[in-house]
């Protein structure tokens, strides 16, 4: 950025983004983005470096597939959409990334402001209907800030605001808006002031430290819940040093990340239901719902420890879990701290003697996991837990699965951080397909499967998903859930209602997604390899030439033919 030649303000954005080690540009255009294409195709032409344009048809696959890209590359990804259309298609992937403190640079284009005498004025019919009064008010609940740019000389600082905030802790998306003609004016770039803006890492301070340790040195009962901790890969060695110090087991039901080795002898993939009356101090690490009230609750005098980037969770509406000590900030930093202060602290044959109790009690859950597998060895439709199991055995030591309501994790045994991907807890549905090509797009010399529900793999505009695959050379391997259903909806139903008309009578409107559709053909359309899974015994074979399919790098789905549940 150090010559004197005009650009436009669109080129200099790039090269911004190109200063900031940006890798990828995901992108949906429109009529707005002209000045950027351009710009482009300059650079091109004169050979200069610029973020890799990744066209996606659809908004609902290009935001689940940045949200993929940031949580196993850990970097920002940048977006841009298309005025309040890209913007209305986006809102469910911001709210996922939003609720999953995924830090992304999301962007959209304006209808330009001016009606004449100016470049990028409006020209189409489409410009006058295509502008609203507040353009980021549709988003502005999911979004940490919003901003218009206005002149091309605030650029610099904007982008580098913009940067900063998506990235301070609790992370999340930010939002601005691009003019045309603004976009599209004239920008030098040897007026420009560098910026350089952070807000730091924070951590509890010694006082809230001090009183966790203590109540923990004198527990008798301690455990561990947690959901997202994985978030932040350094923290996965700090929960586990925790753990091991207290003998404590570690509640991991509804896992958004690999949070602790999956068969760490003390880890239960069970709400922590039936155990959580008899512990006298719970330890919540990043974890928006420990436990379900209408089920379950702590024993009065029980003392819960929160630990995470918002403990509080400031953003949900309501949320009455209990806080009585609370570590904010980094979790890595908080739990580190914690550890420290608890050497020498606890007797090792109390230590013992729990971590023991509890490592049978969690190798019995085990092993009642395992049953469940073999007995679906030969159930005709598939079994979920059987599935899992064998997927489990097949998986390369290194391979991310992505996961949206399609596995038993209770089968899993993988282990390290970056290993396992679930659903963002807002369940905005068609993340998991896009999720795992940003995936892969992040890590290329991995193999990467996604394992989803029918219902989940329809909202994620599979044909849109295909097409990227095909397009950029991401073979992904999909696992199709297809029990013809939208077993959630079932499900609540029956638990609301569980001697209710529906129930009784097995009718559940808005949950049938019968006829199902044939899923491997829209992979085989898309150049990808696909087959119809319904007989288990033919299930380890199927899932070995998917992987091999990948492997040799063809996209492959296996449409799974499954149990109502």
């Amino acid at each position: 950025m150090g010559d004197t030649v005009k650009r436009s303000v669109a080129d200099a954005y790039l090269d911004l983004l190109q200063d900031r080690g940006v890798e990828y540009l995901f992108g949906n255009a429109g009529t707005d983005f002209g000045p950027l294409i351009d710009a482009y195709a300059r650079r091109d032409a004169a050979g200069e470096a610029s973020p890799r344009p990744i066209m996606v048809p659809h908004e609902v696959a290009g935001l689940a597939m940045a949200h993929g890209y940031a949580m196993v590359s850990g970097k920002t990804p940048a977006v841009m959409v298309h005025t309040i259309a890209g913007t209305a298609n986006s809102v469910g992937g911001l709210i996922n990334a939003a609720r999953s403190q995924v830090p992304m640079f999301f962007t959209a284009g304006r209808t330009p402001l001016s009606e004449d005498h100016a470049l990028g004025v409006r020209d189409l019919h489409i410009h006058w209907a295509q502008e609203s009064f507040d353009q980021a008010g549709m988003v502005r609940e999911w979004v940490k800030w919003d901003y218009e740019l206005r002149a091309g000389s605030d650029l610099p600082g904007v982008v580098e605001r913009a940067f900063a905030i998506a990235n301070t802790e609790p992370c999340g998306p930010v939002y601005l808006t691009l003019p045309r003609e603004v976009f599209a004016a004239d920008h030098d770039p040897s007026k420009d002031h560098p910026v350089s803006m952070s807000a730091g890492t924070a951590m509890a301070g010694p006082p809230d430290l001090e009183a966790a340790a203590d109540r923990l040195a004198s527990a008798t009962n301690p455990v561990i819940i947690t959901r997202s901790v994985g978030r932040d890969p350094e923290a996965v060695e700090e929960l586990m040093r925790l753990a091991d110090l207290l003998g404590a087991p570690v509640f991991d039901p509804f896992p958004t990340h690999s949070n602790l080795n999956f068969d760490h002898p003390r880890r239960f993939a069970t709400p922590p239901d039936r155990y959580l009356s008899e512990a006298d101090v719970i330890v919540v690490i990043e974890s928006d719902v420990p436990w379900t009230p209408k089920k379950a609750r702590p024993a009065d005098g029980a003392t819960v420890i929160a630990v995470g980037t918002d403990p509080l969770h400031g953003r949900y509406p309501i949320r009455g879990f209990p806080s009585d000590i609370g570590l904010s900030g980094a979790s890595r930093l908080n739990l580190r701290a914690l550890s420290d202060r608890l050497v020498g602290r606890l007797a090792p044959d109390i230590v013992e003697e729990r971590s023991s109790r509890w490592a049978t009690a969690a190798a019995e859950l085990r092993q009642t996991a395992r049953a469940r597998a073999n007995d679906g060895r030969d159930a005709t439709p598939l079994s979920k837990p059987w599935v899992s199991s064998v997927l489990n055995e097949l998986l390369p030591e290194d391979a991310i699965l992505v996961d949206e309501l399609g596995s038993d994790t209770q089968q899993l045994t993988m282990r390290g951080p970056g290993r396992f991907f679930g659903g963002p807890p807002s369940g905005f549905l068609g993340w998991g397909i896009g999720a795992a090509l940003g995936a892969k797009l992040a890590a290329p010399e991995r193999t990467v499967v996604t394992m989803v529900g029918d219902g989940s793999y329809l909202f994620g505009v599979p044909s849109s998903t295909h097409w990227i695959s095909r397009r950029y050379d991401l073979p992904v391997l999909y696992l199709v859930w297809n029990n013809a259903k939208w077993g959630a909806v079932e499900g609540s139903t029956r638990m609301v209602y569980p001697d209710g008309h529906a129930a009784r009578n097995d009718s559940f409107s808005f949950s049938d997604l019968q006829p199902a559709l044939d899923y491997e053909a829209i992979c085989t359309a898309a150049g990808g390899v696909g087959e119809r899974v319904d007989d288990p015994a033919d299930l380890p074979g199927a899932l070995e030439r998917g992987l091999k399919a990948v492997a040799d790098g063809r996209q492959a789905l296996l449409n799974l033919i499954a149990h109502d549940t």
